[in-house]
C-alpha cells in the first residue's frame, strides 16, 4: 500500500524528490503521514479536495480486502515565518 501510494503521488507532484510516505500505527490503524514541497500540496488535494478523497478511497478498498484500516494525513513542510 505504501509504495503504490507513494508511486501515485509521485506522478501527481511537480517535485517527486520531495514526497514521503511515512507509516504510522494508531489504536490499531495504520495513518500514511504524507509530505510534499508546499507548491505541491494543490496538487494533490485538487478542486474540492477531489484528488486526495479519491486516493483515500483507494486506499481504504485495498485495506479492507487485506482486513486492515487505515488513513492517509497530509502534513504540510512549510518554512518558518521569517
Amino acid at each position: 500500500m505504501q509504495a503504490w501510494l507513494e508511486y501515485v503521488v509521485k506522478g501527481l507532484v511537480d517535485r517527486p524528490e520531495a514526497v514521503t510516505v511515512t507509516p504510522v500505527e494508531r489504536a490499531g490503524q495504520t495513518h500514511y503521514e504524507l509530505r510534499v514541497d508546499p507548491d505541491d500540496v494543490g496538487k494533490l488535494v485538487g478542486r474540492q479536495g477531489a484528488t486526495i478523497k479519491a486516493l483515500r478511497a483507494l486506499l481504504q478498498v485495498g485495506a479492507a480486502h487485506q482486513g486492515r484500516r487505515l488513513t492517509v494525513d497530509i502534513v504540510e513542510n512549510r518554512p518558518p515565518p521569517a
